[in-house]
């Protein structure tokens, strides 16, 4: 397999063999049962849905299964090349990770609502003097008469967050088999106990 579905509960430090500190990111990884398996392509559960907010044809789809609750959340991986396939109704663990793998964690990044050009793009904003009124403002937007628009991409106020995002080279630094816990090196997209989707990546890490 090359990933798994987690989710993410918070940040704090480990030490590693020279004493170094390191900023992890601790991720609680699977166990995710296998759904479903077409070719390739390997469809992974994670978490639970209730009975009663479980539409009939999604129980049916996890009770082929062999699966009594529907996860809450579905997901499909590739497989490995050269990896044998996992069978509908197994679980995958994080045991799939080691210790220095290159991962690429997909999450939602936090919402920060209607946000302005300073805040948003980092604008140094206009002069901190007595009189000035465009202390936050973008300033001009569009060029005059030539092409008498605003031109499109143009760095504007507006909603900020809430956006998938993937953050890449990340590098594993300790695996917990036995609490389902992945500890990545540096900051995932997403709040607390937000969901996050860790594959496998080749490559070095920006960390590095």
């Amino acid at each position: 397999m090359t990933g798994l579905i987690g989710r993410k509960l918070g940040m704090t430090r480990v030490f590693d063999a020279e004493g170094a500190h390191v900023p992890v990111t601790v991720i609680e990884a699977g166990p995710c049962p296998v759904v479903q398996v077409a070719g390739t392509q390997i469809q992974l559960g994670f978490g639970a849905k209730k009975p009663k907010r479980t539409a009939k044809a999604l129980a049916g789809h996890v009770k082929k299964a062999g699966l009594e609750t529907a996860p809450r959340v579905l997901q499909s991986f590739v497989l490995a090349a050269g990896g044998e396939a996992p069978k509908p109704g197994e679980s995958v663990t994080v045991a799939i990770f080691a210790a220095g793998d290159r991962v690429k964690i997909t999450g939602v990044t936090k919402g920060r609502g209607f946000q302005g050009v300073v805040h948003r793009h980092h604008f140094g904003g206009g002069p901190e003097t007595h009189g000035n009124t465009r202390h936050r403002k973008p300033g001009s937007i569009a060029p005059g008469t030539d092409p008498s628009r605003i031109i499109k991409g143009k760095r504007m106020p507006g909603h900020m967050g809430a956006r998938r995002f993937t953050e890449l080279g990340l590098r594993v630094v300790k695996v917990d088999a036995e609490r389902n816990l992945l500890f990545v090196r540096g900051s995932v997209p997403g709040p607390f106990n937000g969901l996050v989707t860790v594959r496998k990546q080749g490559g070095r890490s920006r960390h590095d």
